[in-house]
């Protein structure tokens, strides 16, 4: 099958043919229909994450079940599924508990070693092993994933369109339903209005949130923020966001959402908050970076910081709710689709939200 292949920054990724396995036991073979491309592609490509390399790039994505390995009964093929980039295991302490997003199989084994549960990748290129990337691996014709990675959803969703439900809505929507719990009348402000920070401002909305302040420095993205529900704007490019917030709102907001994911920008969220707020991390930043805040502060005011993976959701319950909700008009995703490239242009789409150009991109196999 044709693949995107990343091995290092000093190459460009590779559009190339490579050899994908039968699925094993607890395993299924999902033809993809489109993958989103997202920020956390991007820090694979740039080098600031640790992968096991080579890999097939891609964690975002939605297709149909082609394959059933055996032992696999929650599947049939022709089933249309959402991509989960944490394919529960079911099995540990955290799974047991209800925080498949903690699942501590995929925090060990599937993400860091690029493997699937057993400790192997399905992936090849002339007796070369390539790993797979967050136990996805979606910018490919086709996957192999665990059973669990594979979330099945109605039949009607437009495949192409809910490929983003497997990443950014889930992830933004996620961290204030899941993580945050934001309270209905809430003051929110959201840092960074990509593709996870405008579903961070219209998962605020669903929430009931009161006043939602939405911080970009691209005047486009901030124009787009208001159809998601963003009730105040501010550019960043021109103004102090942190000073700007609290001429909107001198209390300071109850919560504040960095979806960008940098040091000034956690750093700017946890400024923001007011007495009893909460700042949530929930846009990746490179390995290693670090952040300060002043624990006085944070004490004195019963203030809380939060991190939010994946948006807290548990896959199987929370994919196909969202994919739900976006059937019945409750969630915007068609805004959120910048463009659709074939998949030799995986490339091309990097570039495009390198530069900041685009939300999402689809690239259809």
């Amino acid at each position: 099958m044709k693949a995107v292949i990343f091995r290092n920054t000093d190459e460009p990724v590779e559009f190339t043919d490579i050899e994908i396995s039968a699925p094993k036991r607890g395993e299924v073979r999902v033809k993809i229909a489109a993958a989103g491309v997202c920020h956390s592609d991007l820090h694979i490509r740039r080098g600031e994450w640790d992968a096991a390399v080579p890999l097939v790039m891609g964690h975002e994505g939605s297709g149909v079940v082609v394959e059933l390995g055996e032992g696999v009964t929650s599947l049939s093929v022709g089933d249309h599924v959402v991509l989960s980039w944490v394919p529960p295991c079911g099995e540990c302490r955290n799974c047991r508990s209800g925080h498949e997003a903690r699942c501590r199989t995929v925090a060990t084994i599937v993400a860091p070693r690029g493997v699937l549960f057993d400790g192997t990748s399905r992936l090849s290129k002339d007796g070369e092993e390539i790993h797979h990337y967050l136990g996805v691996s979606s910018f490919a014709e086709e996957v192999i994933v665990p059973a669990s990675g594979a979330v099945k959803v109605r039949d009607d969703a437009p495949l192409d369109v809910i490929a983003l439900v497997g990443c950014a809505v889930a992830t933004g929507v996620g961290a204030v339903l899941n993580t945050a719990a934001v309270e209905p009348g809430s003051t929110v402000a959201v840092i960074g209005c990509g593709g996870v920070g405008l579903n961070v401002i219209q998962g605020a909305k669903l929430a009931g949130a009161l006043r939602i302040v939405a911080i970009d420095i691209r005047p486009e993205k901030l124009e787009l923020s208001a159809q998601f529900g963003a009730t105040d704007r501010i550019d960043a490019s021109s103004v102090d966001a942190v000073d700007a917030v609290h001429e909107f709102l001198p209390d300071g907001v109850d919560y504040a959402f960095d979806a960008i994911g940098r040091t000034l920008t956690t750093e700017q969220a946890i400024q923001m908050l007011g007495l009893g707020g909460a700042a949530v991390i929930v846009g990746l930043p490179p390995t290693g970076a670090r952040a300060s805040f002043e624990p006085l502060t944070l004490a004195e005011s019963d203030q809380r910081i939060l991190g939010s993976n994946y948006g807290s959701i548990r896959p199987a319950i929370d994919i196909p709710a969202l994919v739900d909700r976006y059937m019945d008009g409750q969630l915007k995703l068609d805004p959120l689709v910048s463009s659709r490239r074939p998949l030799s242009e995986a490339l091309a789409a990097l570039d495009d939200l390198e530069t900041g150009s685009a939300l999402r991109t689809l690239l259809i196999p």
